[in-house]
């Protein structure tokens, strides 16, 4: 299968996925994003409603000693505020959620300073109990998995310890503690809940992108398979209409310019057949000298990966050749080379080309010292030798003549010049 069809099959596969923004902008993790996107409107939203639960009860009756309440408010309501729209607008949550995190344990941090010497008198929650779990389930939005986990275990134990630091370990009532210890449990509990909950919802979505990303890889390939068996069929076509053709032509031959133009026919179907892997084009049919073909063998091995210097024997004095002589010499001879290194790892890989003026010839040896091979036993649907190597120079006037043994295998590709000027 040519690289044209093998483009056109990813192209009509993709032409079947849905192109909307969020595939088109990354098909790698197409419900994964959706998943991100939903979990923080719904992250966005439950915290909204326990900040402003928060907020209420911190304009009533406050803990703090003066001058720290209106601080620790600006500190923990300013970065929610700006999380929950980051949420809603679906733009930079990571950032701003990781900034929420750490600014609510800077009230935690300040909180025993704020509330230094306002004994504990009542069991019930601070402001600040409200927002531990919003800054568990922040973690969620920001950090990877072994973060959030630290952070849904840290942030409730930095919550009880600087309310035992508040309320000392003298003259304080069991309730208190009792409080403490049960609202400390319960944010490791929901804490836990919420990151194994985002834990599960992305593991699923991730599954699913990888199995969907599978799927059309699948299809890629059948696609392109399917492509590989209709280029076959049209090539088959090609051929029969091509070779049927010339048979006609002969068969209805009796001039000797009618036997020339069915010899014609018959060489230009050879040709199409030789040149079937490298598309359609034959290329221009400018004449090429010797050296000229030297190099394009040259490039040919550099492109399979071998660093190849071609031996020559020019004569300085040969002519040019057509250029779809040089051509099929040089992809032929490339081919050869493929073959080598394909079979018998290029081991003693050499080329020699010989150019002589008068007459006009070229000669390709093509040696290595390999395995060796039944030429026989070749099945008939392998075109590397028949097809890339045989015919191509047969469509051309020349000569492929190919030996094999135990000690290696030498191929030999000939153009007598006079049969074709």
């Amino acid at each position: 299968m040519t690289a044209d069809s093998a483009g056109a099959a990813l192209d009509e596969a993709w032409g079947r996925i849905p192109q909307t923004r969020e595939t088109t902008a990354g098909f790698g993790s197409f419900t994964r994003q959706r998943i991100e996107r939903v979990i923080s409107l719904v992250i966005g939203l439950g915290c909204l409603v326990l900040g402003i639960q928060s907020f209420i009860n911190a304009l009533g009756p406050s803990e703090e000693i003066a001058g720290w309440h209106l601080p620790l408010m600006i500190l923990a309501f300013a970065p929610l505020a700006v999380m929950l729209i980051a949420c809603g607008i679906g733009r930079g949550v990571r950032l701003f959620a990781g900034l929420y995190t750490i600014s609510y344990c800077l009230v935690l941090l300040l909180w025993p300073a704020a509330t230094a010497g306002v004994p504990v008198t009542s069991p019930t929650e601070p402001w600040i109990w409200y927002l531990v779990n919003v800054a568990t389930v922040a973690a969620v939005l920001a950090y990877p998995l072994p973060w959030q986990v630290m952070w849904a275990v840290l942030v409730p134990l930095l919550f009880g310890a600087v309310r035992m630091l508040q309320a000392g370990v003298v003259g304080v009532a069991f309730d208190v503690w009792f409080t403490i210890a049960l609202d400390v449990s319960f944010a490791l509990i929901l804490g836990g809940v919420l990151v194994t909950l985002g834990w599960v919802f992305r593991s699923v979505a991730s599954n699913v992108d990888e199995a969907r990303a599978l799927a059309v890889s699948s299809y890629a390939r059948a696609a392109a398979a399917d492509a590989a068996e209709q280029e076959r069929v049209a090539v088959a076509a090609l051929m029969h209409d091509s070779v049927l053709a010339a048979l006609i032509a002969v068969e209805r031959a009796h001039t000797p310019r009618e036997h020339a133009l069915a010899s014609t026919m018959a060489r230009e179907a050879l040709t199409r057949l030789a040149n079937t892997e490298h598309g359609s084009e034959e290329g221009t049919d400018d004449p090429k000298d010797a050296a000229a073909i030297v190099a394009e063998i040259e490039h040919g091995a550099s492109e399979l990966g071998l660093d190849l210097a071609v031996a020559r024997e020019l004569d300085p004095a040969t002519g040019t050749f057509p250029g779809r002589v040089a051509r099929a010499l040089s992809l032929a001879a490339t081919q050869a080379i493929a073959n080598s290194v394909q079979h018998a790892g290029a081991k003693g890989l050499t080329v020699e080309v010989r150019a002589s003026a008068i007459p006009t010839r070229l000669r390709i040896d093509v040696r290595d010292t390999g395995g060796g091979f039944d030429l026989e036993r070749v099945p008939d649907d392998r075109l590397g030798i028949r097809g890339s190597i045989v015919a191509r120079v047969g469509a051309v006037g020349g000569t492929a003549s190919i030996s094999s043994g135990p000690k290696g295998t030498s191929v030999r590709l000939e153009w007598p010049g006079e049969d074709l000027l």
